[in-house]
């Protein structure tokens, strides 16, 4: 018979096997709509009554996107799926921007949803790629 004692502060390990499930359950799925209307709360609480700084944008385009990427993942039952955020802050003037993504993904069971916001000085849009990792 094999025992094996752990010591204090000795890191636990815990190995998963493989399910090789190839599609969620259907209270697992990424649904957009959900994952939109948490995103618009998001970027309306930190950029409202804002005025456009170059410094404040980058560190607002970090904390929106992480901010959205947590609160999609706590709030969303989607164990298995990879959230990814782009967000883009910038100053609104008399200028037009396009804005592109490209992805490899599968249509069953991957998907995405985008955000606009716009103020006075600021616009921001965000992109939230949910893909499935079976």
């Amino acid at each position: 018979m094999h025992s094996e004692i752990i010591q204090p502060g000795q890191p636990i390990i815990e190995v998963f096997l493989p399910t090789y499930r190839m599609e969620p359950d259907e209270d697992e799925r990424f649904y957009p709509s959900v994952a939109k209307k948490i995103a618009e709360e998001i970027v309306q609480a930190e950029l409202n009554d804002q005025e456009y700084d170059e410094e404040d944008a980058k560190t607002w385009s970090l904390i929106i996107g992480d901010k959205i990427r947590d609160a999609v993942k706590k709030n969303m039952n989607i164990p298995r799926y990879k959230i990814i955020v782009q967000s883009t802050v910038g100053q609104l003037r008399d200028q037009g921007i396009r804005i592109a993504s490209r992805c490899l993904w599968d249509v069953s069971t991957d998907n995405y949803t985008s955000v606009s916001y716009t103020n006075q000085t600021i616009f921001c849009n965000v992109l939230i790629f949910a893909l499935y990792t079976d």
